[in-house]
């Protein structure tokens, strides 16, 4: 009778668990919620003048009022057409550069240095560029992301590549690997961990430059409506376009982390379970 009573309950017992966020999702929301206990308390005792920074109350109902009439959805697929496009062109030129330049030490010693000079060069200083050579349209503000976007997937691959350990190489060559049998079986799995790194950090990179793109003569996108508030001296609007930066960017960044723990789950690592 104990055993079937046991039998029954396990189920419930499962599905109850199943309801229950995991620690890792508990732990994550520790900080945010103390941000915004903290953020409370500041507004309702008046520290900050709320004309400067509004309550949470305040933005969240300017991020319902938002959401209600459609605005939000609206200016969000904008400029997140914007950031995966623009994503899309710079990193799939950075990883075909960087797989030229971490596996050929000729072609790194031409393409490399000029790189990492135009990687000094401040992303503001290719906007007045840009804008004269594709116009205030889409062109410009994606060049603006993609150029972004290109040297953090560029600077990890070509690294991960160039990195493989010589000896894996050798034996690799030994066990007759050449050409793309040896690219594909040794370096390209070797190099993958270093090409997600990249590729988050592009991703990251993207909503960062979003903005900036947007200031560029756009009427619409959460760049546009971030600045619309501050010139039309709303803060509210302007938090809730910060918050809904931040949510699309931890949501891409955990795709993209996603597919990197499937993809590299042969990996054996302190992530991997």
């Amino acid at each position: 009778m104990t055993d079937a009573s046991t039998a029954l309950s396990a189920p419930s017992e499962l599905r109850a668990r199943a309801h229950l966020p995991s620690p890792r999702v508990v732990r994550s929301l520790v900080l945010p919620l103390a941000i915004v206990v903290v953020w409370e308390a500041v507004g309702a005792l008046r520290l900050v003048d709320p004309t400067l920074l509004p309550t949470p109350f305040a933005v969240l109902k300017e991020l319902f009022r938002l959401t209600t009439s459609g605005e939000l959805v609206a200016n969000l697929i904008v400029s997140s057409r914007r950031v995966l496009l623009g994503f899309a062109i710079g990193t799939a030129v950075a990883t075909l550069l960087g797989a030229v330049t971490g596996y050929s030490i000729y072609w790194r010693g031409v393409i490399d240095p000029t790189v990492h000079a135009l990687r000094t060069i401040p992303g503001l200083a290719w906007i007045p560029m840009f804008i004269l050579w594709l116009g205030i349209d889409e062109g410009s503000k994606l060049a603006l992301i993609a150029l972004a976007t290109f040297f953090p997937t560029y600077l990890n691959f070509m690294s991960g590549i160039a990195r493989v350990d010589r000896k894996l190489i050798e034996v690799g060559r030994v066990n007759g690997l050449t050409g793309a049998r040896l690219v594909s079986t040794v370096l390209i799995p070797y190099s993958l961990p270093f090409l997600f790194v990249g590729l988050r950090q592009s991703m990251g990179v993207a909503w960062l430059v979003v903005v900036g793109a947007e200031l560029m003569g756009a009427s619409s996108g959460i760049g546009y409506m971030l600045n619309d508030g501050e010139m039309t001296g709303r803060p509210h609007l302007i938090m809730a376009c910060m918050i809904v930066f931040a949510l699309s960017g931890k949501t891409t960044d955990l795709i993209i982390a996603t597919i990197a723990r499937r993809v590299l789950r042969w990996q054996d690592t302190v992530e991997q379970p």
